[in-house]
């Protein structure tokens, strides 16, 4: 179909007149209606009727034009993919503090004239994710849907790195002398995270983790934030919690607190990318391999069963069917 065809449709049903849709395109009036009528022609049906004062969509023109408006997008979107100077590759992440934001700040150091654009989601629904890459308001995006078969076919989701886990104790913790734990040793400690959004992908891992190892995990009570948290362990003689081993927390000297690897299996949280299936930021391949890049974990490891198979990712859309004869 021709975009520019479509293109002009567009406009002149928003405009409601095909001369200003011309000077808006930079083309004639004759031009604007040899494409609408070519248009018409190809969907074989009218998509106008003409009035004394312009054009107004018939029936099958007003079912026609949001999908006509998302096909323009859409070649907008691949064009300002490929085009030098084009904007920033944009990525979210769960926060400024988590493994992914560490990471691409380690990518960014390594690549400093990257023009790279680190932003954060307020809501943990990943369907909110999802729709912001549908929609090419990010061109990834750090969530993960636990029920790949919920994903809309043209986004897709890929693994980017695991993120393994610690527990993080006060001094006065039982634990606080170990220098490894295996999961069987977090029984019948209270492991508190605060702040689990039902149905968020942190909600169905901690589900699993708790279910696989028989482990409690709890998340009552309001989450206050890192620094609460921080400062409830260090005084706790029986509360402890689960990080991420690159994620970034600060706290006083005198908190004293230890962060354990939890080994034999290491206990990863999958970290995944979402994106486009189509027209991905050519900036994206550059991303995706410095995180394949990393040393794999050592030893025995445990992910959920929904966490997509590490492995490098071919970021080129499959040939089309060919045409039936």
């Amino acid at each position: 179909m021709d975009t520019e065809a479509v293109r002009s449709f567009v406009r002149a049903a928003e405009l409601g007149q095909l001369r200003h849709a011309a000077d808006e395109l930079g083309v004639t009036q004759q031009a604007v209606s040899k494409r609408i009528a070519a248009l018409e022609r190809e969907v074989g049906v009218r998509l106008f009727t003409r009035t004394a004062r312009g054009v107004e969509l018939t029936l099958d023109g007003q079912a026609f034009l949001p999908h006509a408006r998302n096909l323009v997008t859409g070649a907008e979107r691949a064009i300002t993919a490929i085009r030098p100077g084009s904007r920033a590759l944009r990525i979210d992440v769960l926060g400024l503090r988590s493994a992914q934001a560490v990471l691409l700040h380690d990518y960014w150091r390594s690549r400093p004239g990257t023009d790279l654009d680190v932003v954060t989601l307020r809501g943990s629904d990943p369907r909110e994710a999802v729709a912001a890459v549908q929609a090419g308001d990010l061109d990834a995006s750090f969530r993960s849907v636990t029920d790949p078969a919920a994903l809309p076919g043209d986004v897709r989701m890929i693994h980017a790195f695991d993120s393994p886990l610690e527990l993080l104790v006060g001094p006065r913790h039982p634990l606080a002398a170990a220098r490894t734990l295996a999961p069987d040793r977090l029984r019948g400690h209270r492991i508190w995270v605060p702040g689990i959004a039902p149905g968020s992908e942190w909600a169905e891992f901690y589900d699993e983790l708790a279910t696989d190892f028989d482990l409690r995990v709890d998340a009552a009570g309001p989450n206050f934030g890192d620094e609460v948290l921080l400062d409830i362990l260090a005084d706790s003689a029986d509360v402890a919690t689960l990080v991420g081993s690159r994620d970034r927390y600060l706290w006083p000297t005198s908190h004293d607190l230890r962060r354990i690897p939890v080994v034999d299996p290491t206990l990863a949280y999958p970290l995944s990318l979402l994106l486009r299936r189509s027209n991905p930021h050519p900036g994206l391949r550059a991303v995706i391999d410095h995180f394949g890049g990393l040393a794999p974990l050592p030893g025995r490891v445990w992910r959920p069963s929904w966490a997509p198979a590490p492995g490098r990712t071919d970021l080129t859309p499959p040939p089309a069917a060919p045409a039936a004869p």
